[in-house]
C-alpha cells in the first residue's frame, strides 16, 4: 500500500524533503512508519518527540494505516 508522508520543521530537514510517498506492508501502523522515518533521518531525530496526524487528525496511539492515507509527523514547536 502507498502512504503519503508530510514532514515539518526538524523532520523535513532530517529526511531532506517535505513529502514522501512510501510503500508499506499491509497491516503497518503509524509506529512502523515513524520507525522508517527515524531510520531515514539517520539519528537526527533521536530524542525528538513527534506528534502524528493521520488524514489531518491527531492520533496519540499507533493506528493501522490504509492505502492512500496521509500521515504528518510534527516535531515540537520551536521559537527564537
Amino acid at each position: 500500500m502507498k502512504v503519503l508522508v508530510k514532514c515539518f520543521s526538524q523532520v523535513k530537514y532530517a529526511v531532506g524533503t517535505s513529502k514522501l510517498a512510501l510503500d508499506m506492508d499491509p497491516g503497518s501502523t503509524t509506529a512502523d512508519l515513524e520507525t522508517m522515518i527515524r531510520e531515514k533521518a539517520a539519528g537526527e531525530l533521536d530524542g525528538v518527540t513527534l506528534r502524528t496526524a493521520v488524514n489531518k487528525h491527531y492520533v496519540s496511539e499507533p493506528v493501522p494505516l490504509e492505502d492512500g492515507d496521509e500521515v504528518a509527523f510534527i516535531p515540537p514547536v520551536q521559537g527564537g
